[in-house]
């Protein structure tokens, strides 16, 4: 049956495994335990000092559409095992058809910078509903957070020149091409070239910018016919593509087509290059654009650029003032993971659950948490996470995540504090006013401007002080203690 998954219900998008977890629980009375997930990552992508939350929205979204039709509980019905019989039980589809999302959701707000081990997302409510939604959590969350956080750190490579998202055509199909483009605008991105993005993402529509491809160059009997053409066409809008037969020539052309336009009453926007040595033809079309009178003129390049080629033209000099930028905005996702803290039996109190692990970075964070942000007027100073049910004691003592001998006072001196996570949903129900996506915007680049300088470097980070709560720390260690004593640790003879 074909489906279309903006339009139908959304129960189906999830792995199976999420399901045949769910069918276990329903058969052990356990469906209705009241659970906390957490969404967080572990470690920062691209090397780099933090990340932007991103991807709010769509989940909100999902959660809202997440039931199952009865179209979806026939195909589930045919799903087979091993034997080739099915693996669902009919009596656990019959209890999914009045399966609704209802429970509690409370999240860092997009634009939101983070650190690993943080909690993002926190889902509290029936085990088996809130299992299901792992999969879309996970989705939702992972592509959008990762393409913010590159947009962010290529915008800080640009020293502030706008930069512009060409990614539509290298973006994962049409719903990837949407949260690219909103995702870079949130990141700080001036604006988009894609049309369906910006109206679906609610970007302003002043913020859409193009001018034209090699194709149209190539079109004309000459570089110049096709330029005045342009020029005749659109004139409010002329940035030239200097660069389909040589550059110094598209540059002179552009020139002298600038020269017609201002005659006309118009002004050239500028000029784009896509290819060459960007520093070298940069400043050579700038002296060249001044000695004919366009000083106003700007120079876009483009060209597979990302943070650490833009950060190296910079410093050689580069006479770029605007930065276009597509295919290196389009980035794996961010390694995201949906972990369960804590379950609470009917009649019982809450009873916090760990995962353990050879690695030391996968061992979780037990318990229904919270993370609260210290920090002076000006600055953002640390990170404290916490068991909502205990809270902070003040005064108190957080301990390093990373590393157990490094601890701080709390509060730190001259900080306020503020909770990272906010109340979304309340039993399924929005609670939330959602922000614009400029909104947002302004979100994150206010963040970033709180946070140390160094964490924002490309070249070693500083890192930021993220911490446990002293008593939730000891708990976490105990269960990591009491969860060994089953394992040896001891020499393999060869």
């Amino acid at each position: 049956m074909d489906r279309d998954p903006n339009k139908d219900n959304l129960g189906l998008f999830t792995d199976l495994y999420e399901l045949t977890m769910g069918q276990v629980y329903w058969e052990n009375g356990m469906a209705n335990w009241e659970s906390a997930f957490h969404y967080f990552y572990r470690t920062v992508p691209s090397g780099g000092g933090y990340t932007i939350a991103c991807g709010l929205q769509s989940v909100i979204d999902y959660l809202q559409r997440m039931s199952f039709g009865r179209e979806d509980i026939e195909y589930l019905s045919t799903i087979p095992g091993a034997d080739g019989r099915p693996i669902f039980k009919r009596e656990f589809l019959d209890f999914l058809k009045d399966v609704r999302f209802d429970c509690d959701v409370d999240a860092v707000p997009e634009g939101t910078v983070v650190f690993p081990h943080e909690p993002i997302v926190r889902i509290k409510g029936p085990l088996l509903i809130a299992q299901i939604v792992e999969t879309a959590v996970l989705t939702l969350c992972n592509y959008a957070s990762a393409v913010a956080t590159e947009a962010s750190r290529i915008c800080w490579a640009a020293g502030g020149a706008p930069v512009y998202d060409f990614s539509a055509r290298r973006a994962p199909g049409l719903d990837g091409s949407v949260v690219t483009t909103r995702s870079a605008y949130i990141g700080g991105f001036s604006g988009t070239s894609n049309i369906w993005g910006a109206l679906a993402s609610g970007i302003p529509a002043n913020d859409i910018k193009g001018t034209m491809a090699h194709s149209l160059v190539m079109s004309f009997e000459s570089e110049l016919a096709a330029f005045s053409s342009y020029a005749n066409s659109m004139p409010n809008n002329c940035l030239f593509l200097v660069d389909t037969y040589g550059t110094m020539e598209g540059v002179k052309h552009a020139i002298e087509a600038g020269k017609r336009l201002r005659q006309a009453g118009h002004e050239m926007l500028g000029i784009r290059l896509d290819s060459g040595d960007l520093a070298k033809l940069s400043n050579r079309a700038r002296q060249m654009l001044d000695e004919a009178g366009f000083s106003r003129a700007a120079i876009f390049a483009s060209n597979d650029l990302n943070e650490s080629l833009i950060q190296s033209l910079r410093l050689q000099g580069a006479k770029i003032t605007l930065w276009g930028v597509g295919t290196k905005l389009v980035v794996g996702p961010l390694g995201g993971v949906y972990k369960l803290a804590a379950v609470r039996e009917p009649g019982r109190d809450w009873a916090p659950r760990i995962k353990l692990s050879d690695q030391p970075a996968k061992i979780s964070v037990p318990g229904v948490l919270g993370v609260r942000r210290f920090r002076t007027p000006t600055t953002n100073v640390a990170d404290a996470i916490y068991d909502v049910g205990k809270g902070i004691p003040d005064p108190a003592r957080m301990i390093s995540i990373r590393d157990h001998t490094k601890q701080m006072a709390l509060p730190p001196p001259g900080t306020e504090s503020c909770e990272l996570l906010v109340p979304i949903m309340r039993a399924g129900r929005l609670v939330y006013e959602m922000p614009s996506v400029s909104q947002i915007r302004d979100t994150c680049a206010q963040g970033l401007a709180a946070m140390p300088v160094g964490i924002k470097r490309f070249e070693n980070p500083d890192e930021y002080k993220v911490g446990l709560e002293r008593s939730l720390s000891a708990l976490r260690q105990k269960m990591i203690v009491d969860g060994r004593e089953t394992s040896d640790w001891a020499y393999d003879a060869v």
